[in-house]
């Protein structure tokens, strides 16, 4: 269940977006992810800030792909107009370089509505710690 502020269209379309954007990624599509993606959109992690054609480059060239990606218990989601913030925590499994990389992390996603449909701007992770 997620915990809900907004709209129930805005509310059941972030989340049809956020899996569907997942399911891209662990399809390792590079023009799906691209569809989910702003022009400006950048991941914030532990190793620093990267733009969305260093990410989708590496997806194309098959350095960086996906096996798993899951959402670990509910979201929270908040619509403030124009603009939703996701929050979960996820776990993924990543493939770079020939190494594995197993992760447990909290996933913030910052989405803003365009044309009439919602695309991400901002991706934050944070590895998730013992609880």
């Amino acid at each position: 269940m997620t915990e809900e502020y907004g709209t129930e269209a805005d509310l059941r379309e972030i989340e049809r977006v956020a899996d569907a954007w997942a399911a891209a990624i662990v399809a390792d599509d590079a023009d799906a992810m691209a569809e989910f993606m702003a022009e400006e959109w950048c991941m914030v992690a532990p190793t620093g800030i990267d733009g969305r054609d260093k990410l989708l480059s590496l997806v194309r060239s098959g350095t960086l792909s996906h096996s798993a990606m899951e959402r670990v218990g509910p979201a929270r989601l908040r619509v403030y107009g124009d603009t939703a913030v996701w929050s979960a925590r996820v776990t993924n499994t990543a493939h770079y370089g020939g190494e594995r990389y197993d992760a447990d992390e909290w996933t913030t996603d910052v989405y803003v509505r365009r044309r009439g449909r919602w695309v991400c701007v901002l991706t934050q992770t944070t590895p998730a710690g013992s609880e």
